[in-house]
C-alpha cells in the first residue's frame, strides 16, 4: 500500500512543524543556560552565557594574590576557554538531534551545520590549529618562569 503524495506532504509538513517547535523550546531552554568553570589551579571561577559570553569572574580564595599578571591572565582564559567549550558542546547536543533528514522525504539530507564555523576556537577549548600558540605552552613557559624567579620575588 503506498501513500498518496498529499499524504506524504501532509506527514512532512507535520513533521516540519514539530521539529521548529523543538527548536522553539531548545532555543528557549538554551537562553537561561550558562556554565561555571574554575581554573585547574583554582585561582579563577568564570560563568560562560548562552553565548559564549563572560557572564561571571570571582577569584575564589584569593589564590590569586601571589600570581604574576600573566599567570593570572593565563588563568583567566583557560577557565573561560574551557566554559565556552562547555557551552558549544551543549548547544551541539541540543540541536544535533533536530538537523536530521525528514522521515517523510526519502530525498532529503537534513541540516548541515558547520559548528567550528559557528562556535570556532570554542569546541578546541580555545586552541588554535595551524601552528598559533596554545594557552597550554604559555602557562608551561608561565610555570618555568616561576622556577626561574629570585627567591621571595617575582621574575
Amino acid at each position: 500500500m503506498t501513500e498518496s503524495m498529499q499524504e506524504r506532504m501532509a506527514q512532512a509538513r507535520a513533521h516540519l512543524e514539530k521539529t521548529r517547535a523543538a527548536i522553539a523550546r531548545a532555543e528557549q531552554d538554551l537562553r537561561n543556560t550558562s556554565e561555571t568553570v574554575r581554573s585547574r589551579d583554582r585561582a579563577v571561577e568564570v560563568t560562560v552565557g548562552p553565548q559564549g559570553e563572560l557572564t561571571g569572574l570571582t577569584f575564589p580564595d584569593n589564590k590569586f594574590a601571589g600570581m604574576a599578571g600573566p599567570q593570572l591572565a593565563a588563568s583567566v582564559m583557560e577557565a573561560f576557554g574551557e566554559g565556552r567549550r562547555r557551552i558549544a558542546e551543549r548547544v551541539m547536543e541540543t540541536f544535533a538531534p533536530l538537523t536530521g533528514p525528514n522521515p517523510h522525504v526519502p530525498e532529503g539530507r537534513g541540516a548541515d551545520v558547520d559548528w567550528e564555523r559557528i562556535f570556532g576556537s570554542a569546541l578546541s577549548g580555545g586552541r588554535r590549529t595551524g601552528g598559533g600558540r596554545t594557552r597550554d605552552r604559555l602557562r608551561d613557559e608561565i610555570h618555568e618562569d616561576d622556577t626561574d624567579a629570585a627567591p621571595g620575588g617575582r621574575a
